[in-house]
């Protein structure tokens, strides 16, 4: 019997491992399916918390302004420009997206490249463009301004003339004789100022310089105050015969005001001239002597204002092309103060360099 009966249950027990497998295989499946969906809903919570920071986001930061015409700002962010001709698109300072309609041309730019569409009777054309040199040739087409020739670096010779315009000095007054090719003019304009008078090919010139004259005498002498009258007379001091060197140095602050006129030579350099008056104000001077004597080198400097006018004002004129130019200055006034001294008119001409 105990035979018996065990045989029918081993019948019986592959059945009933099939059902624990199904129970267990539903079950898996039912814990697979919960999880998928607190994932799906995970993920719509994670979707509506982003949606809802980029709603605040745009409410409070990204604010749209509707400008006149067809220009739309986003405050901070985004400029959009339309015309007829033009879509503008610019982040902060910088265009990102530019779109040119011109006829039969599109201009499409994204950047520093681009690319241009052309429909004609051939058909369509497509080409790469370089945006910044389209800028850049755009540039060159604009309105230039005035520039003046003023500021720079001149260098000339100094002399002066006598009340009859003679290079030769009258009786009495040969110590003040030059010797003029080693009397030289240094002005240095450290700025000017143009205004174009409707064009960039006529307008006026101020600036400011410092003119630093050198006058060498051509004798064994040179100059002084004389005691008691205070005028300019000879100085012959007691080692004369053994000058190698004797000079007036002075230096002004020069102020033009010129009419400048522009001929227009090539693609890039003018011919240009100007003339106007020019003001001077006297800052210091002195005398310096070099001389040799018992085969030793020495020199004597004087500080003084030697009577010379504090202030002054001149003709000049200049002509030059691109940044070279010549230029003659003449002044108006006596270089001393009328009756302390010699009445001589100075006078300069040089080559002028300008940027």
């Amino acid at each position: 019997m105990a035979v018996g009966f065990l045989f029918p249950l081993m019948a019986q027990e592959p059945e009933i491992v099939e059902e624990v497998e199904k129970v267990e295989a539903v079950e898996a499946v039912e814990a697979v399916e919960a999880v998928e969906e607190v994932e799906e809903v995970e993920i719509v919570e994670i979707v509506e918390e982003i949606e809802v920071e980029v709603e605040v986001e745009i409410e409070e930061e990204e604010k749209v302004e509707v400008l006149e015409g067809d220009t739309t700002n986003i405050i901070g962010r985004v400029e959009v420009i339309e015309t007829p001709n033009h879509t503008r698109v610019s982040l902060g300072k910088n265009e990102v997206i530019i779109v040119e309609e011109n006829g039969d041309t599109v201009i499409v730019g994204l950047g520093s490249k681009g690319i241009s569409i052309v429909e004609d009777g051939d058909g369509v054309q497509i080409n790469v463009l370089d945006m910044n040199e389209k800028k850049s040739e755009a540039s060159k087409h604009r309105k230039k301004k005035f520039k003046a020739h003023w500021a720079g670096l001149e260098v000339g010779l100094n002399n002066y003339l006598t009340p009859d315009n003679s290079l030769v000095l009258p009786p009495g007054e040969e110590f003040m004789d030059l010797n003029t090719g080693k009397s030289w003019n240094w002005n240095l304009n450290v700025a000017d100022f143009g205004i174009g008078l409707g064009t960039n090919y006529v307008g006026i010139v101020s600036g400011l310089g410092f003119e630093f004259i050198n006058y060498n005498f051509d004798g064994q002498n040179s100059i002084m105050k004389e005691d008691g009258t205070g005028n300019i007379v000879e100085y012959v001091p007691p080692f004369a015969g053994f000058i190698t060197k004797s000079k007036m140095n002075i230096t002004y602050m020069t102020v033009p005001l010129l009419m400048e006129f522009q001929i227009p030579v090539g693609h890039h350099d003018r011919i240009h001239f100007s003339a106007g008056v020019i003001g001077g104000l006297k800052l210091w001077s002195n005398t310096k002597i070099k001389y040799t004597e018992a085969g030793d080198k020495s020199k004597e400097k004087n500080k003084s204002d030697f009577n010379l006018s504090p202030l002054r004002w001149g003709v000049t004129a200049r002509a030059g092309y691109g940044g070279v130019s010549v230029f003659a200055n003449y002044y108006m006034n006596s270089l001393f103060k009328p009756g302390t001294g010699p009445e001589l008119y100075p006078f300069s001409i040089g080559l002028a360099f300008t940027p």
